[in-house]
């Protein structure tokens, strides 16, 4: 297939924060900052800078190491694979959201690399630091590639070549968030023998199913947004944007981009959070997906560039390491295979609830059917039917409850938890157009019937008073879990689909006819949310994005394809209703 490409935003452009290229090793002595206010450095530190490490295709990738100067034993390496730039450039940092995500300047060293781990930190425990430009990134060459197997077989090669340096004990890790998370589905898929461990700090498996093309609506606000602003180079990059333009459907250029995690041997320590818009669902199918034992799953309470810094974080990730890297016998494997922070919204979360697996056992389906009046009841309404409508094309900014949105409510009578991904079956129609694109999302009520907001960052850390100073993006409130579906790529993929998630086609587009109904099976992303007695949920559907958006200047740049009013039909002989997944807790 011909990938289409476009220029890669330049090394000369200001954002891009070029250092240049200049190889060479570096003493850096303890207590050395990099600039002031700054964290210091806790060891003194070798800095080897722009080393060049050589792939099977003659392509030569560009890398730093930071290690401790002094260490009696040969030291495990954690890999950084990142496509924005090594060793604080790029333009992505914390300064782009408001409080800096509760991450203070001083609590890092500023040679990090964009969500990757602190090497001042690690270095200190005897880890060494490799943040390593992907291909087509900086000064590695080639044409950047966005995800698939080709940036794997990128990362197996990196990682057999760092397993190599005499000071090594030839354990290499992989370590990261979002994109420097992805990448490691793809790298262990390929399995180098000197992979000890992967921990994928929150990140996307599918780029078609999960975020580009979720539902098959294309999602390409946040994606042009990373593209044209936020990767650097001298060469090319794939145009995922232009790709999905002219590849709508399901084809073997985008099943190369879903991570085979069956592959994956070695051991997983994988984050999630429920706040996320990108990679909730990447995290819990690769864990479920795993084929051994050797795999742990930790929801965060917060945000993942926020976690990845909490000194109970680092402290958690370091017995993985210790154990899977250095030999260190720490009972690692006791710990719980799921710890599940369970979100309250208008009170503080139950954090780390422990369950032997994910999905958790025990978990019971409770049905609610959608009624007359904006309900929802535990009883089948076959004898009562009706519809609603909302206009499906009205403009929407994504800064919580936009117009022309459908609402049903449910009131609980006792404490409710819900844990794990919800399902909606859905009859609709539309008498303007021949397809819908449709949108739900479940919401946290309290007592008053009002919708409420996570705020995923403690506003202490924030450096806020109250709620209504935080910024309404997604990284910094979660307003619940959401489900995609454009209703011509309702037909189900058997071989994908399991009994909590309907997974789609795609490879195939059924037109609904105007003015007919059809039946529309919806997963929801996972969620874990208490509800006390008198609270509830509200089930919201509509023709646009409901959670907010990623960044201030992507709100109202997404498009739907919609056209008209679409109307939700429910009792009589179209059960529209809601599953939700409780547990006792």
């Amino acid at each position: 297939m011909n990938i289409i490409r476009k220029p890669i935003t330049s090394l000369n452009a200001p954002q891009a924060r070029n250092s240049g290229l200049g190889p060479g090793v570096t003493i850096l002595p303890r207590g050395f900052k990099k600039a002031e206010g700054c964290r210091p450095l806790q060891v003194d530190t070798i800095w080897e800078r722009d080393i060049i490490i050589p792939l099977r295709d003659g392509t030569q990738l560009r890398g730093d190491i930071f290690r401790p100067q002094y260490h009696a034993e040969r030291i495990p390496i954690l890999l950084v694979w990142s496509p924005y730039g090594k060793t604080g450039t790029g333009m992505f940092s914390l300064d782009m959201i408001q409080g800096r995500d509760g991450i203070p300047v001083d609590m890092l060293s500023g040679f990090e690399c964009f969500e990757g781990p602190d090497p001042a930190e690690w270095n200190s425990y005897g880890y060494a630091i490799a943040q390593v430009d992907a291909r087509g990134i900086f000064h590695s060459e080639g044409n950047h590639i966005w995800h698939g197997t080709a940036e794997g077989r990128d990362g197996y090669d990196t990682v057999e070549f760092l397993g190599n340096f005499d000071w090594s004990n030839g354990h290499v890790a992989l370590i990261g968030n979002s994109w420097l998370a992805t990448a490691q589905w793809f790298i262990a898929a390929e399995r180098p023998p000197h992979l000890s461990c992967i921990l994928p700090l929150e990140g996307l498996s599918d780029v078609y199913r999960e975020t580009l093309c979720r539902g098959g609506v294309p999602y390409t606000p946040f994606w042009e947004f990373l593209r044209d602003n936020g990767l650097y180079g001298n060469n090319e990059q794939e145009d995922v944007i232009a790709m999905i333009r002219k590849h709508p459907l399901m084809n073997e250029y985008w099943e190369d981009k879903r991570a085979k995690a069956h592959l994956i041997q070695v051991p997983a320590y994988i984050l999630a959070s429920m706040s996320t818009g990108l990679h909730t669902v990447g995290s819990t199918r690769c864990y479920e997906d795993i084929p051994h034992e050797n795999k742990w799953l930790r929801v965060n309470a917060t945000q993942e560039w926020h976690d990845l810094y909490q000194p109970e974080t680092i402290a958690d990730l370091k017995r993985f390491l210790d154990y899977y890297t250095k030999g260190i016998q720490n009972d690692w494997e006791a710990t719980p295979r799921a710890r599940v922070s369970v979100l309250r919204f208008n009170q503080s979360p139950l954090v780390n609830v422990p369950f032997s697996n994910w999905p958790p056992p025990g978990i019971t389906y409770e049905k609610y059917y959608l009624t007359n009046g904006g309900q929802l009841t535990r009883v089948s309404t076959e004898g009562i039917s009706g519809s609603v409508s909302y206009q499906s094309d009205a403009p929407a900014l994504q800064i919580d409850n936009d117009s022309e949105e459908a609402s049903f409510s449910f009131t609980f009578a006792e404490r409710t938890t819900m844990i794990g991904p919800a399902k909606a079956v859905l009859y609709m129609s539309c008498p303007d157009h021949d397809d819908l694109d449709v949108f739900i999302q479940l919401r946290k009520v309290d007592r008053r019937q009002q919708t409420l907001q996570n705020i995923n960052i403690p506003l202490h850390h924030l450096g806020l008073r109250s709620e209504e100073e935080v910024e309404s993006i997604n990284t910094l409130k979660y307003l619940g879990p959401t489900g995609v579906l454009r209703a011509s790529h309702r037909a189900l993929d058997i071989s994908l689909s399991k009994p909590h998630w309907p997974a789609h086609d795609h490879s195939r587009v059924s037109p609904v006819p105007p003015g007919s109904i059809v039946r529309l099976e919806i997963g929801l992303w996972p969620a874990a949310i208490q509800f006390e007695e008198g609270e509830g949920f509200m089930f919201k559907v509509a023709g646009h994005h409901m959670t907010l958006a990623e960044f201030v200047p992507l709100r109202g740049r997404f498009e739907n394809g919609n056209r008209g009013r679409h109307y939700v039909h429910f009792g009589g002989d179209f059960q529209s209703h809601i599953m939700i997944p409780t547990v006792p807790l």
